[in-house]
C-alpha cells in the first residue's frame, strides 16, 4: 500500500520526496516554453513543472500529481483542475497538518 501513496506537499517539502510521487496544490503563474510551467505552491514558493505532451491545464488553480525531480521541480503525470478560486493558505494549512507528528499515522500508515 505504501508504494501507492502520493502525499500532498508544498514547495518546502519537495526535497523530502525526490524520486517519489506527490500532489502539489498550486496556482498557475506562467507557461514557459511549452515544456514547462511555473506555479506558486500553497506556501508561496515557486515550482517548475515539467509537462507531458498534452497537459490538460484549464484552470488558474490545479493540483499537480507527479514525480519530484529535485527541490524545485516536478515531472507532471496528471493534473486536477480546481477552478479559479482556491484558498492556498487553507490548502497549505491542511498540507502541513498531514506532517504533524500527532496525525502521521492517519496519513502515512
Amino acid at each position: 500500500m505504501a508504494e501507492h501513496l502520493s502525499p500532498r506537499v508544498n514547495s518546502k517539502r519537495l526535497n523530502d520526496f525526490v524520486g517519489k510521487t506527490v500532489r502539489l496544490p498550486c496556482k498557475v503563474l506562467s507557461f514557459n516554453d511549452g515544456n514547462t510551467l511555473t506555479v506558486e505552491a500553497s506556501d508561496g514558493g515557486h515550482v517548475r513543472v515539467l509537462l507531458p505532451n498534452s497537459p490538460d491545464i484549464r484552470d488558474t488553480f490545479v493540483e499537480i500529481i507527479g514525480s519530484v525531480s529535485d527541490s524545485s521541480s516536478i515531472k507532471m503525470m496528471a493534473c486536477i483542475n480546481m477552478g479559479d478560486k482556491l484558498d492556498l493558505k487553507l490548502a497549505n494549512d491542511v498540507t502541513e497538518k498531514t506532517f504533524d507528528p500527532r496525525f502521521k499515522d492517519m496519513f502515512f500508515a
